[in-house]
């Protein structure tokens, strides 16, 4: 073996698309396989839906199926926070059905404003984070077992608060109900954010590659770099104008991107970020990094509440009521489902916001298609979970190359 082969990958020039395509099936040989499993295993449920129903594809349902992911796609948002710090949170569907009670109680029985009903709620949401950190840290209960009780805890709460009646209807022509089901971007406005997308991918892979050739790494070159931003742009062109078809693309599904988008900023740009990494990949490592572990903690767990809350109540919106079933049902197995389907590794310390994001679409796409393939909910669950099982088992395979390559 030479000097050559022994030189850190990382040192190697990189060159065109060649040099790109190169490095992405090395690390794919030592495990690092990111966001393909789920990718192509979306195009394969779409191709399949289509062949079977040719209006899966449709742009009045891809629509639809865009805003019936979001509520659910925000609590995942939170589902990933926890799992990336190897912990899991069982009650956030008990959480979203108590804080859409809130809200209703709230908005239309005591006739607050509908942003301050929204605020407290998120609020009561955040407590409820807090309170988890403090019993996991302070007592050392396994957070099983803690968001367990809160699943019980929360469920009843949530039916004491509705009361004898169990549902309350919010006003159609409210702003809240408004945005979750009939605001919509506007044609022109849909091409501005494709452009601002495509733009801010070259601007951000520029700075990362300006970074590492300060620092006398191989980095991605600049015909590269507006290639992908070219491809990007395309692509999300032909979507927006495609589903510009007919309605558009839904305020609701916007707000779910920036979310998921903000949180990929703060898990990969910020201290707090890579101290979540360092929590769920080793915690006694990160503990003796002076990394504060119990803090990481705690904002782990109130992110994830509080986006458990901020799902329920956009779940509300949704529907134009709050009952007995908001949050119940597959709410919570969906949401940590879409987590782990879309590559969050429930041993933790790898996954990201756009996991989330995948990982609902891929739910959704199987209950859209089966429903209009007339089927009932049994077939629903039934595919959800073979899915699932494959997930898990692709990422158990892909922990053990990336052991045996030395990547941890």
């Amino acid at each position: 073996m030479t000097a050559t082969d022994l030189t850190d990958e990382r040192l190697r020039p990189t060159s065109g698309a060649r040099g790109a395509a190169t490095a992405f099936l090395d690390r794919v040989r030592a495990g690092e396989l990111g966001m393909v499993p789920v990718m192509a295993g979306l195009l394969v449920i779409c191709v399949v839906l289509q062949i079977l129903n040719p209006i899966f594809l449709s742009s009045t349902n891809l629509v639809n199926l865009l805003m019936e992911c979001v509520p659910v796609g925000i609590i995942a948002l939170g589902i990933v926070c926890v799992l990336l710090v190897g912990q899991i949170d069982l009650s956030v569907g008990s959480i979203s059905g108590l804080c859409a009670a809130i809200t209703a109680i709230l908005f239309v029985k005591e006739g607050w404003p509908a942003w301050l009903a929204v605020l407290v709620s998120l609020a009561a949401g955040a407590a409820i984070g807090l309170l988890y950190g403090q019993i996991f840290n302070r007592i050392g209960i396994p957070t099983f077992v803690i968001t367990l009780a809160g699943l019980l805890s929360f469920l009843g709460l949530q039916l004491k608060t509705l009361g004898a009646i169990g549902s309350i209807n919010l006003p159609f022509d409210s702003g809240l109900v408004e945005f979750a089901q009939l605001r919509f971007v506007p044609a022109w406005l849909s091409y501005v954010f494709v452009l601002l997308a495509a733009g801010a991918l070259f601007v951000a892979g520029f700075r990362h590659a300006a970074k590492r050739h300060a620092a006398n790494l191989s980095a991605r070159s600049l015909r590269f770099l507006l290639v992908r931003s070219c491809v990007l742009a395309a692509g999300l062109g032909f979507a927006a104008w495609y589903l510009n078809r007919t309605r558009g693309i839904g305020w609701m599904f916007v707000l779910f991107v920036a979310l998921a988008l903000a949180l990929h900023y703060a898990l990969t740009s910020t201290k707090w970020g890579k101290a979540m990494y360092a929590v769920g990949g080793n915690v006694e490592a990160a503990r003796r990094a002076g990394i504060n572990v119990r803090l990481i903690y705690v904002s782990a767990f109130t992110i994830c509440t509080t986006l458990a809350a901020f799902g329920g109540i956009l779940g509300a919106a949704r529907l134009a009521a709050a009952n007995q079933a908001s949050g119940g049902g597959d709410v919570n197995l969906n949401a940590i489902a879409a987590a782990v389907i879309g590559g969050t590794s429930l041993f933790g310390g790898r996954g990201t916001a756009f996991a989330a994001v995948l990982g609902m679409l891929v739910i959704q796409a199987i209950s859209s298609g089966l429903t209009l393939l007339s089927l009932d909910s049994s077939y629903r669950f039934l595919v959800t979970g073979v899915v699932l099982l494959l997930a898990v088992g692709v990422d158990s395979l892909a922990r053990r190359t990336r052991a045996s390559h030395g990547r941890g």
